[in-house]
């Protein structure tokens, strides 16, 4: 499933194979909540943009429109014409940001659905079930997600419980994967590390979570509004426990800084929806830093976004023609700038790899990752 192919310090260049492919990692993972990039992003286009796992919500998908009627329609690779690799998360993190009111039980956790208000029950064989469902490649294990700061005993319970959800979790998801019918038999389980930002819970859980056999491990409940620095110690604390031949997944991260600084301690996999959400809303990346295009200064700039980018919309479009796209109301906007966006993060994948391949990384680190974090003139 998952190999090593070299490393720079404690940076990893690796390759994972699934049922739909296989992918070269470090890799980003592109984020179709609802079986689409919001922003008029189709999986066709996911594919010119360099797109190699792509990532859907279960929360979403159980609400609409039904897990149950994506699997009559073949599963979800089908159901929205996507043929590569593709990961699946368990829904906790929804439950517990978007949901009505909520009662977390050993069980499970009784929600109010964000959409009509009606009462859904949600455990770990319940996520199991509408993953398989889906079929994705990768199913996420539920876990409980708490808020950042959380009080020590209340995150020491719910690493516990999170814990005890895991195997359940695997004992289901296995289950499943055994019966005739299975949309996805290939399908493999990741755990989830939790601990909030306590480093003795997040090493405890990690090594516990390790005892259980996983496709993979993640790392959950960081980039939630705790400083940076904090966000990197926990993950140097947790990394010397994550087992070393299976892939790691930094859930929800970030900027493009934050993934060359996560690369550079361990990390091999990323997500996150801030490159589609930031489009929408006209802040573009670049390789010199970002820009917002509803700026004034651009209305008469005939430049494409990035002087160094090879993507669709550089290749054709100038920053005038999208501010204008932007100030007009135009959905075009959204959707050339989200394609960027997510081209760009692919590209920042492919780079990163590429300097890991002829032992560059460091190099790469050094010039890059402050100036990303940066403006773009």
């Amino acid at each position: 499933m998952f190999r090593v192919i070299k490393t720079e310090g404690a940076a990893r260049r690796g390759e994972f194979t699934c049922p739909h492919g296989t992918a070269q990692t470090p890799v980003f993972m592109n984020v179709g909540t609802q079986g689409a990039i919001k922003g008029a992003v189709s999986a066709l286009d996911l594919k010119e943009l360099g797109c190699q796992i792509e990532l859907s919500n279960t929360y979403h998908l159980h609400l609409r429109p039904g897990d149950g009627v994506v699997r009559q329609l073949g599963g979800l690779h089908k159901f929205m014409s996507w043929n590569g690799p593709m990961l699946t998360d368990s829904g906790g993190f929804q439950v517990f940001s978007l949901a009505g009111l909520r009662k977390i039980t050993e069980e499970g956790v009784t929600f109010s659905s964000h959409i009509d208000g009606r009462r859904i029950f949600m455990g770990p064989e319940e996520s199991m079930a509408i993953q398989s469902n889906l079929g994705s490649d990768v199913a996420m294990a539920f876990d409980e997600c708490v808020e950042n700061p959380a009080p020590y005993d209340y995150a020491k319970a719910s690493c516990e419980r999170t814990l005890r959800w895991l195997e359940r979790c695997k004992a289901e998801h296995d289950r499943l994967c055994a019966l005739p019918d299975c949309v996805n038999p290939g399908q493999v389980l990741f755990g989830i590390n939790q601990g909030a930002t306590y480093e003795d819970l997040r090493v405890w859980h990690m090594k516990e979570t390790a005892k259980i056999d996983c496709g993979g491990y993640a790392i959950g409940g960081l980039a939630v509004g705790e400083p940076t620095e904090v966000m990197y110690q926990i993950i140097e604390a947790v990394e010397p426990h994550m087992p070393a031949d299976k892939p790691r997944y930094l859930m929800g991260v970030g900027t493009p800084s934050n993934i060359i600084e996560a690369v550079a301690r361990g990390v091999d996999f990323f997500d996150c929806v801030m490159p589609a959400r930031n489009a929408r809303h006209g802040k573009l990346f670049t390789w010199e830093g970002s820009l917002n295009l509803k700026n004034e200064r651009f209305k008469l700039d005939e430049r494409p976004i990035d002087l160094h980018c090879d993507c669709p919309v550089c290749r054709n479009f100038s920053r005038a023609y999208l501010r204008h796209l932007f100030v007009a109301g135009e959905m075009l906007a959204m959707r050339l700038a989200v394609m960027h966006n997510l081209y760009f993060y692919n590209e920042l994948a492919r780079r990163i790899r590429e300097a890991l391949d002829a032992g560059q990384f460091a190099a790469f680190r050094a010039e890059y990752s402050e100036k990303l974090a940066g403006r773009a003139d």
